[in-house]
């Protein structure tokens, strides 16, 4: 093998055009493709910011064409020569106009033959790309993805910096306390039987960091939480990490919404307005069925139970008798696109999600086909649609059922339809704030409500006369930031009186005993003064993915995990040896390593 001693890199190969035409460069790289025309070779050479064309003819040393000769695929090379104008140029390409007349050559690694071709990687199985991924990352579009996220990192910490905002790390081995999600644990071998957790988030610290006087922290924090997996999740992510004092939940929005102005002009040159939308979750439930809803189409949901009530329909009373509502989408200019079968497969995806059943009226011909029209009297059928603004060539579907589960079936059902009818336009940047978060939840299964958001949210002044006697009308100084019907950030006000503090505890079924083990050094901080302060988390992975068009965050994350949580390449999690479990006094249960 050559070496690259006596040879300096001029530039990245995507970075030279007809203004170097003349110029002596040295270029470092990888082989993407080599063609020999016989006393013409051509060779792509590629790094990380894209290709530049080699070329050797009949003039090159024979030695150095030889070594041309020889190449193949991903071959790491060096290459020495003079930038020259094109014959045929590429206007595919941003170095399409030149290429260079190759001098000195120089073989410095060579590679066998890959398992797949890396320029065509998206046509091969995840099961082989994740396995190499050191190979899949080397792809045109995987690359520019890990670079956009670089510079939306770049970006953020510019942007806070500039705010006077402070950086400050935060433990990656901390003390489990209940957040929400399972934790990881790390057993201590020094404290034998105690663990560490891996942080879901960076909360508690954080808000310390406020009691301690740095009143702007920003971090790009690594969290990490054992959940299922899914396309816009990892057990292990960043987040964009901020905590303000002396604000409110304006301030807070305000700060954010100014980093994602600068952010979105600066990746992909998109202006957004100066103030973005508030919807409250109310509102953003009623008609969109969903916490974050996708506002780039319509297709909102009708309430149509005043209606319904009023039918001989029992499936539609019975719901409201038992507190329920029924809920109605109309898809426009959908009767030709949904024929009884498929309206039949959107039904068993509807009961898939739990809908009890899905009722339609489809409006194909001169007379709407209703799925309960022998439960109407004369005119009722016609009034509902009139009361839709249904026309013909529109179908209608009506979900009955308790309203949040109704609504939550519905919300999704729109999305389904809205992809299958192709009516989401591209192109569009709908941020939006849900702001007027409910404290709790109530949990259908068990009839009583549960904490909505972590246990340190700062509920509304005017809802806290309510904690002891309605759940329900608890609202949380919380708001969601959401971009194209995909969560990107959560953030509140956080609780800063100790004596609140323990009553939230309390409320969430903590026992005195309970909170002193597991949050009583939180508690005590507070009894040395805090100001008022709050914060959220911009989920960084997901923010990349919606701006590089990817489909899923395995797209933007350099060495992802899969469904279940493994990672192929390198084949974790894996065991490990007895003597290192003997160090950590672990024994592994029903010998499952044999």
């Amino acid at each position: 093998m050559d070496t690259i001693k006596g040879l300096k890199r001029t530039d990245y190969c995507a970075r030279f055009n007809m203004d170097n035409v003349g110029q002596e460069i040295t270029v470092f790289g990888w082989v993407q493709r080599q063609r020999d025309l016989g006393n013409l070779i051509f060779v792509d050479l590629r790094d990380r910011t894209g290709i530049i064309q080699l070329s050797f003819n009949d003039k090159t040393d024979r030695e150095i064409f030889e070594k041309a000769q020889s190449v193949r695929t991903e071959y790491v090379v060096a290459a020495v020569g003079t930038v020259a104008e094109r014959e045929s140029k590429n206007k595919e390409i941003p170095t399409g106009d030149i290429e260079v007349m190759v001098s000195d050559f120089r073989i410095i690694s060579k590679a066998q033959t890959p398992p797949f071709e890396v320029e065509k990687s998206e046509t091969v199985g995840d099961e082989t790309t994740l396995k190499y991924r050191y190979l899949n990352l080397r792809n045109e579009k995987l690359t520019k993805n890990i670079l956009m996220r670089h510079k939306i990192a770049k970006i953020a910490r510019d942007y806070f910096y500039d705010n006077d905002f402070i950086e400050i790390e935060t433990p990656m081995m901390i003390k489990s306390t209940p957040e929400g999600a399972r934790d990881y644990v790390v057993p201590s071998r020094i404290h034998e039987g105690k663990f560490y957790a891996l942080p879901q988030s960076p909360q508690i610290y954080k808000q310390l960091t406020m009691i301690a006087g740095f009143d702007r922290y920003v971090q790009l924090a690594r969290c990490f939480r054992d959940e299922d997996l899914r396309a816009d999740r990892q057990p292990e992510f960043t987040q964009i990490d901020l905590e303000m004092s002396f604000v409110d939940c304006d301030d807070i929005m305000d700060m954010a919404e100014g980093f994602i102005r600068v952010l979105m002009k600066e990746t992909i040159g998109v202006d957004i307005p100066e103030k973005l939308p508030r919807m409250t979750f109310a509102d953003a439930m009623n008609k969109y069925g969903s916490d974050k809803p996708d506002t780039r189409f319509d297709m909102l949901i009708e309430d149509v139970s005043d209606w319904a009530d009023n039918t001989d329909f029992v499936v539609f009373k019975n719901a409201i008798a038992d507190g329920g509502s029924v809920k109605a989408i109309v898809a426009k200019g959908a009767a030709s696109h949904y024929t009884r079968k498929k309206i039949d497969k959107l039904t068993d995806y509807a009961k898939g999600i739990g809908a009890k059943g899905l009722a339609y009226v489809r409006w194909a011909d001169e007379a709407p086909n209703c799925s309960f029209a022998k439960f109407l009297k004369e005119g009722e059928l016609d009034s509902l649609l009139a009361q839709l603004g249904a026309e013909q060539g529109d179908v209608v579907l009506i979900v009955s059922d308790k309203t949040r589960k109704a609504l939550t079936i519905m919300g999704a059902l729109r999305l389904v339809i809205a992809k299958e009818l192709g009516i989401i336009p591209e192109g569009k940047w709908n941020y939006l704030w849900i702001t007027e978060m409910p404290f709790f939840e109530l949990d259908e299964d068990t009839n009583e409500y549960v904490a909505a958001h972590h246990p340190f949210t700062m509920p509304m002044e005017e809802s806290v006369q309510y904690l002891d006697t309605d759940k329900s009308k608890v609202k949380a100084q919380a708001f969601d930031l959401v971009l194209n019907g995909t969560e990107l950030s959560s953030g509140s006000m956080r609780i800063t009186d100790c004596e609140l503090q323990t009553k939230m505890f309390e409320l969430l079924g903590m026992q005195q005993d309970e909170i002193d083990a597991k949050f009583g050094f939180l508690v005590d901080a507070y009894h040395y003064a805090s100001p008022p302060h709050g914060g959220m988390g911009i989920g960084l992975d997901r923010l990349a993915m919606l701006i590089c068009g990817a489909d899923s965050l395995r797209d933007v994350v350099a060495f992802p995990k899969v469904q279940n949580a493994s990672e192929l390449m390198s084949g974790a999690p894996s065991y490990i040896d007895d003597v290192q479990l003997d160090e950590l006094s672990l024994i592994i249960k029903n010998n499952v390593k044999e």
